[in-house]
């Protein structure tokens, strides 16, 4: 989550600037060879960020933090856990700033997919769901969640250096 000083920053821009907010989360796996174990363990890379929106119309600044965080599942093709991972770090991102953004539009941008094809499509109506019932709002999936889906993506996969400041 968020460190207590990103907090007060957030919290500070936010008091100053109007706007749209979009959060969104990605994540990229990666295999770790344990040594105690000798075996190998599967952790993801976990970056969320949250997008103000400068105006509605003036571009916007990106908050983002990443974490490391073990994932267990039992296949690789089907990233059940580690995309509901996801779905509950965007969804504990937007509680913890809950008392800021209940005045604002808000959108929570997941990384799964609404086609078929493609394995994320398994969890698209248990994260609609979870995010609908924790959060009250409607949540947005690929080809729509362009917060989860290219803004996060950009700083999980370390191209965060292109989002410093406003644009």
């Amino acid at each position: 989550m968020f460190s207590q000083k990103q907090l007060d920053e957030i919290k500070n821009y936010l008091a100053h600037v109007n706007g749209r907010v979009y959060i969104g989360c990605d994540s990229v796996l990666n295999r770790r060879f344990n040594l105690k174990t000798q075996a190998y363990e599967n952790w993801a890379r976990f970056a969320i960020v949250l997008v103000v929106h400068i105006d509605n119309s003036r571009g916007c600044k990106i908050f983002s933090y990443v974490e490391n965080e073990r994932v267990y599942d039992a296949k690789m093709g089907k990233p059940t856990q580690r995309l509901m991972t996801e779905v509950y770090k965007s969804v504990d991102c937007f509680m913890a700033l809950s008392d800021i953004l209940e005045d604002r539009e808000v959108e929570i941008h997941l990384d799964v997919n609404s086609d078929e094809c493609h394995a994320s499509n398994a969890i698209a109506k248990q994260a609609i769901g979870y995010v609908k019932g924790m959060t009250n709002l409607d949540a947005l999936i690929k080809p729509n969640a362009w917060a989860g889906s290219s803004s996060a993506d950009h700083v999980v996969r370390k191209k965060e250096a292109h989002y410093k400041g406003v644009f």
